[in-house]
């Protein structure tokens, strides 16, 4: 299956292919032992705890590819934030789309601007976002209030939607793959009118706001294309 060109060059320019821009999006001969599955460690029945959700393939490439094209915010005590897109085939979606978005950023916040070209990219390769990813370059991996709404935001839409966090000086926990639980955190967060970081009520249940994803794999078959629209 190739993917086809962009409409706009200028706009959509892939700036970064993985393994090759020449291959399919999956090898045609995947070794499927290779394929790492990201499991939840803090418990083994997320998905009885939340409603059955398709799983999730996203490139070995991503995390490092997404914090190279970070380390100079990073070095700058910057966050940078990115969109995932994915197609859906057989009941499996596969990211092969990673967008750096133009963005505003602080030392604990990142807002993508000129959104409309990232609807762009998605539209023309008929791609589902599937989530998102940005740093915290001086803070632990968690997902903050802020953060809690943009993931609502995009788990609205498609409840397999994961919010990955990339904590490079957190000696203990470097990166996550987190979700909304659901229907607890997601009913909170819809319900939730504030803004900027404060405080939610936690479930009444006893469960968290959000968890780590199991439906997560990291697929070394999977090719990956970066569109850097900050270039």
């Amino acid at each position: 299956m190739q993917k086809s060109g962009f409409m706009q060059p200028s706009l959509c320019r892939v700036t970064h292919s993985y393994p090759s821009p020449v291959i399919s999006c999956i090898h045609e001969e995947p070794h499927v032992t290779e394929v790492s599955r990201i499991t939840n460690p803090s418990s083994e029945n997320t998905h009885q705890r939340s409603n059955v959700l398709k799983d999730l393939h996203i490139s070995t490439q991503l995390l490092d590819g997404f914090l190279d094209l970070a380390k100079d915010n990073t070095s700058k005590d910057l966050e940078t934030c990115g969109v995932l897109g994915a197609f859906l085939k057989e009941g499996t979606y596969y990211v092969t789309t990673l967008i750096i978005p133009k963005q505003d950023s602080t030392s604990n916040s990142c807002q993508a601007v000129n959104e409309e070209e990232i609807f762009a990219i998605q539209n023309e390769e008929s791609l589902f976002p599937v989530g998102w990813i940005h740093t915290h370059p001086s803070q632990s991996c968690f997902m903050s209030s802020v953060d809690l709404h943009t993931q609502y935001s995009y788990q609205v839409m498609v409840p397999e939607a994961v919010a990955i966090v990339m904590a490079p000086t957190d000696t203990s926990k470097s990166y996550g793959f987190f979700r909304l639980s659901d229907p607890d955190g997601m009913n909170i967060l819809r319900e939730c009118q504030e803004r900027g970081f404060h405080t939610h009520r936690e479930p009444a249940n006893g469960r968290s706001l959000y968890e780590e994803c199991s439906s997560i794999y990291l697929n070394p078959n999977l090719r990956l294309e970066i569109c850097d629209l900050r270039q």
